[in-house]
C-alpha cells in the first residue's frame, strides 16, 4: 500500500488536482487547500503553507506542495527545501496546467499574453476586477493591462459556457481572445513525475 501523502494545494487548482487524483486512483493523496486569493498577495503564500504544514502534517509519511513559485520570488523554496518538501516545478500554474511546450509556444509567440484557467474564468469578477480594484477605480485598467495584447484561456474542461465567459473577459480587458483546450493530461504528467508515482 502506498504511503499517505498530504498535498497542500492552491485553491485555484483544487478541482483540477482532485480530478487528476481521481483519474489516476491516487487514493493515498489527501488534499488540503489554501485560499486562491493569496495570489493577489504572493508574499503571504509561504507563511500560509508553513502554517498548514504545521497544523496538518502529523500522521503523514510525506508532504507535497501543489504550488509553483507563484510570485513568491523563491521564498516558497526557502521554506520547503530545508524540510525536504517538494513542490510542483516552475514559476506558475499556467505552465503545468497547459504543459511546458504549449505554454512556451504561447509565451514566445506573444509575451504580452494574459492567461486564464478554468478557475480564473469562473472567478474573474472576484479575483481580477474586485481583487485589483478595477470596480472601484477603472482608471487603473491601463496600468494593469496596458502592456497586454491578448488573453489566452488555457482550458482544463471543454464547456461552451466557460468559453463564452472567457471571451467576455477578453472583451472587458480589450484584449484579443485565444482558446486552447489542455485537458488534465499535462497536469497529470507533472504530478506523476513530481510525486514519483
Amino acid at each position: 500500500m502506498a504511503s499517505k501523502i498530504l498535498v497542500i494545494a492552491c485553491g485555484a487548482i483544487a478541482r483540477e488536482l482532485l480530478r487528476v487524483r481521481d483519474m489516476n486512483d491516487w487514493q493515498h493523496l489527501d488534499v488540503q487547500c489554501l485560499p486562491a486569493h493569496l495570489h493577489n498577495t504572493p508574499e503571504k503564500i509561504p507563511a500560509a503553507v508553513e502554517a498548514k504544514i504545521n497544523a496538518e502534517a502529523d500522521g503523514y509519511e510525506d508532504v507535497f506542495v501543489a504550488y509553483a513559485d507563484c510570485g513568491t520570488g523563491g521564498l516558497l523554496d526557502k521554506l520547503l527545501e530545508p524540510r525536504g518538501i517538494k513542490r510542483i516545478p516552475g514559476a506558475h500554474c499556467y505552465e503545468f496546467l497547459a504543459g511546458s511546450a504549449v505554454f512556451h509556444q504561447y509565451a514566445d509567440a506573444e509575451p504580452g499574453s494574459f492567461y486564464l484557467t478554468d478557475f480564473l474564468v469562473r472567478h474573474f469578477e472576484r479575483l481580477v476586477i474586485q481583487g485589483l480594484g478595477l470596480d472601484r477605480q477603472p482608471q487603473l485598467m491601463p496600468l494593469y493591462f496596458g502592456n497586454y495584447k491578448r488573453l489566452v484561456y488555457l482550458a482544463q474542461t471543454d464547456f461552451n459556457e466557460t468559453q463564452a465567459l472567457a471571451q467576455k473577459h477578453a472583451d472587458y480587458l480589450g484584449l484579443e481572445y485565444h482558446y486552447r483546450f489542455c485537458g488534465s493530461e499535462p497536469f497529470s504528467a507533472v504530478l506523476t513525475t513530481a510525486l514519483e508515482l
